[in-house]
């Protein structure tokens, strides 16, 4: 096995593109692998900046063939649709707001990627993540670190993957701003400079959810009725997995002041409704956690910052570690609309220590 041999992830965007140029740069021995999740026949009706198009697939191809590095496709369609689509669709049905990216992270791009790299027989594998990656000696284990560039950091999104995963994990584009990416991306005349960024759900086409939910659910959704806290009936609504926590917007409700979703119940299809302070919430329970760190033995508490959705400040918290399966997250301060179905992800200065899956609040 080659010491400084990678498999990098190529999706065919900027961030990819550009990892491969700064890895070869570091003197590593690279090979370029694209993940298709989709049949050949959607893949081909994906929007040219969906990771999933055949534009994209193409692009990561020619950014190899420029740097003279092999490139090799991959059909991950049966696992991204069992592992990703399947459950994001299944969060919906219990009345949860999923986050993909994160799943598909975790379960489906990762471990393959992982996987391929050893039969490629290379030692590291890289993707072109927002990110740091490095042993912690006082964590005595591989972290994630946010990327220099906060306001692009990707770190929240990294927070379920294993220690064998870390421990392998190279990320060169995290310790540049994204500006500093575009111009290496620009002097290197790469066709990815050019390529705009999706910020979609790479399987929703045309950032049409509420048209990819009725196709793929439409035997589940149920109208119900928008309710104040009081019970008060304000009007209705054509099914809760169009809504989500804290949304203002598209509520088509009469009212004297702006109004916000502050719970939705799922079983009784009613959708709860109030002013801004009816979304804070001091506290948040949380399933599955996934820690970094080493917990001491029998410990019960940990202060940390905490990012309860990708687009979200840190949050002074304690956690409370109910069991292995669950703890609890009290906020020093009420935060915004934590949604069932997200991510809190826990920070320590500017290393990830833990995260879970929000299922509701206590207060």
């Amino acid at each position: 096995m080659n010491k400084k041999s990678v498999l990098l992830a190529m999706s065919g965007g900027v961030d990819s593109s550009v990892a491969a140029c700064l890895l070869k740069k570091k003197g590593y021995s690279v090979i370029g692998i694209t993940f298709k999740v989709w049949p050949k026949s959607v893949c081909g009706k994906q929007q040219g900046k969906s990771c999933c198009s055949l534009d994209a697939i193409n692009d990561a191809r020619q950014v190899c063939e420029k740097l003279d590095i092999p490139h090799y496709v991959i059909d991950c369609a049966k696992e991204f649709k069992e592992k990703v689509i399947v459950k994001f669709l299944n969060c919906y049905k219990r009345g949860l707001t999923p986050n993909p990216c994160i799943v598909c992270n975790e379960k489906v791009k990762f471990p393959l990627l992982l996987k391929k790299a050893r039969e490629f027989n290379t030692r590291y594998i890289s993707t072109g993540h927002h990110a740091r990656c490095g042993y912690s000696p006082s964590a005595e284990r591989f972290v994630i670190k946010e990327g220099k560039d906060k306001q692009k950091d990707q770190s929240y999104v990294l927070f379920g993957l294993s220690q064998d995963i870390l421990s392998r994990l190279v990320l060169p584009v995290g310790d540049f701003e994204k500006e500093d990416i575009r111009i290496i991306a620009k002097q290197l005349n790469l066709k990815s400079f050019y390529r705009e960024e999706s910020q979609e759900i790479c399987f929703v086409r045309d950032n049409d959810l509420a048209g990819f939910l009725k196709k793929n659910l439409k035997k589940y959704i149920k109208s119900g009725s928008i309710r104040e806290k009081t019970g008060n009936l304000l009007g209705s609504h054509n099914g809760t997995c169009f809504y989500t926590i804290g949304q203002r917007r598209g509520l088509r409700v009469a009212y004297g002041s702006p109004i916000y979703v502050t719970d939705i119940n799922h079983k009784t299809g009613d959708i709860l409704v109030g002013d801004y302070s009816d979304t804070l919430r001091r506290s948040v329970n949380i399933r599955a956690p996934h820690w970094t760190i080493k917990l001491r033995p029998k410990q019960k508490t940990l202060n940390a910052m905490v990012k309860i959705r990708y687009r979200h400040d840190k949050a002074r918290a304690l956690i409370n570690i109910i069991s292995s399966r669950r703890c609890e997250i009290i906020f020093a301060k009420p935060q915004n609309a934590p949604t069932p179905g997200q991510a809190a992800v826990f920070y320590k200065n500017n290393k990830v220590i833990g995260g879970g899956w929000i299922t509701g609040h206590s207060t």
